[in-house]
């Protein structure tokens, strides 16, 4: 008995060794600091300029909108890009630019290297509507485009109108000090990215891939700069998505024969298509603490505070643990897996007819390293009653999970580089998008894809997003508008 106890104190010394030594001898993720960006920006102007871009109610409508909304729309397009035009006349004047589709801006600003691949910045001009009965709870009017409180107030200050001014007024600085690119750089701004993009950046996508462009990398919105989000890592933590989710809504249906409500039978279409929903809920598909997540677990490990640091850089001896913990949490479950949210529940007409037909819509955003083929596998297997009917939902087609970016890549590396000039005091992690962007539709001809949008944002800020009260910073949005334009500038080194 004590040469086996002898033997688990020599293992268990082992590892304690093994996880100390890794902890201070694994380097960090971390790039070496660049000297401050010299990039100036007028702060107060750039808040002028953003704020001025809000009033134009670009709303995307689910469903197209009625003819009146569409109609309306249409205008505020109009007025938008005559204001950007006015706003910017040195980027219409010096850049060659088109307009695709309806209402989607081109911007191509030729470098002086044809040997050199393209980059290309992306965002969108349309914003989501305000949620009917909200509007009293806005502290300033959600279209007025404020300036109050050292803050930028109104829909699109945080999606995405803040990417597509913030990059035009990058571009505009950097005209007005005569700088020429080495390397080519696209501004592609879409008009439909908050219903999928279709009419949009899928139509620039294919653009450039019939002229022959093939695009070294592309930034377009995402992940932000964190404070007080990541436990263990004071300092603010810049998530840069490098992998997104996939797209999937399932419809579970069931088809009984109806009848009155006095004779029920003993099973019901409802109770049926119940338990198929709670048995998609309670048996979730497989985490996968190895991949994004193990990623960015690795990128804050240098800046993770003890005990955290030895956790994140022994990932071979605690990921259990760290999956039991991210499993936890709505928000950090969906960074581990593939999630299934049941949104919508249909049955019945009359509160004393038995419905003949019960339906429900799964909504599955699906993590890199499943498909659509395995989730819907997946439902079927744990619903296991060949009663209950799968299909996709029309009108929105699913999208599989992108290919993952490296974080190893250059371009990734320019990005964090690019960060130290700006945000000196920000952590870089690669992460998993869980949201949807309109990256996909350049996949076809890029390998680099990062989704980040470099401002500042606590917890609270995340609510704002598409809810009430958006803003954003005067100082926080020059900050973004000088990492545009030094990231710019150091494309072309």
């Amino acid at each position: 008995m004590k040469r086996v106890l002898k033997l688990i104190g020599l293992v268990l010394l082992v590892l304690a060794i093994v996880v100390i030594a890794r902890t201070f001898l694994v380097p960090s993720k971390q790039v070496a600091a660049l000297q401050p960006s010299a990039v100036r920006i007028d702060p107060q102007k750039a808040a002028r300029d953003l704020s001025g871009a809000i009033p134009f109610q670009t709303i995307s409508w689910e469903e197209g909108g009625t003819s009146e909304q569409k109609t309306a729309t249409q205008q505020a397009f109009v007025g938008f890009h005559t204001y950007l035009e006015k706003t910017f006349p040195q980027v219409y004047k010096k850049l060659p630019h088109e307009t695709v589709g309806a209402n989607n801006l081109l911007f191509t600003w030729q470098g002086s290297n044809s040997a050199l691949k393209p980059m290309l910045l992306m965002g969108h001009q349309d914003v989501v509507p305000i949620e009917s009965g909200t509007e009293q709870k806005w502290i300033h009017p959600p279209f007025s485009g404020a300036i109050a409180e050292d803050m930028i107030w109104g829909r699109g200050t945080m999606d995405d109108k803040v990417t597509v001014v913030g990059v035009l007024e990058a571009a505009d600085a950097l005209l007005a000090e005569n700088f020429q690119p080495k390397r080519t750089v696209y501004l592609a701004f879409g008009q439909d990215e908050e219903i999928g993009g279709l009419q949009g950046a899928a139509l620039m996508g294919q653009l450039l891939k019939a002229r022959g462009v093939e695009i070294e990398f592309l930034q377009d919105e995402g992940g932000l700069i964190t404070k007080g989000m990541v436990p263990g890592v004071s300092p603010p933590v810049a998530v840069i998505g490098t992998s997104e989710k996939g797209y999937l809504s399932l419809v579970l249906s069931v088809d009984m024969e109806g009848g009155h409500s006095s004779m029920p039978p003993k099973e019901s279409s409802i109770g049926i298509l119940s338990e198929a929903v709670h048995r998609v809920e309670t048996n979730p598909m497989a985490p996968h603490v190895h991949g994004p997540v193990g990623q960015f677990l690795d990128y804050a490990a240098g800046s993770a505070s003890f005990p955290l640091n030895s956790v994140f850089k022994n990932m071979w001896l605690f990921a259990p643990i760290v999956q039991r913990v991210l499993a936890s949490s709505p928000d950090t479950n969906a960074l581990l897996r593939t999630t299934a949210a049941p949104t919508i529940f249909r049955a019945g007409a009359k509160d004393n007819i038995m419905p003949s037909r019960a339906e429900a819509v799964v909504n599955f955003r699906i993590l890199p390293g499943d498909t659509i083929a395995s989730v819907t596998e997946h439902v079927r297997e744990v619903v296991h009653d060949p009663r209950i009917k799968l299909e996709p939902i029309s009108g929105e087609p699913p999208s599989e999970p992108s290919k993952q970016s490296s974080p190893e890549s250059p371009n990734f590396k320019r990005l964090q580089r690019t960060l130290t000039q700006v945000y000196p005091e920000a952590v870089s992690v690669p992460f998993v998008y869980i949201a949807a962007s309109d990256t996909k539709h350049y996949a076809p001809i890029t390998r680099d894809v990062y989704r980040f949008l470099p401002i500042l944002a606590e917890t609270a800020d995340l609510e704002r997003i598409h809810g009430t009260n958006e803003r954003i910073g005067v100082e926080n949005f020059a900050r973004a508008v000088q990492y545009y334009a030094q990231l710019i500038r150091n494309a072309s080194e």
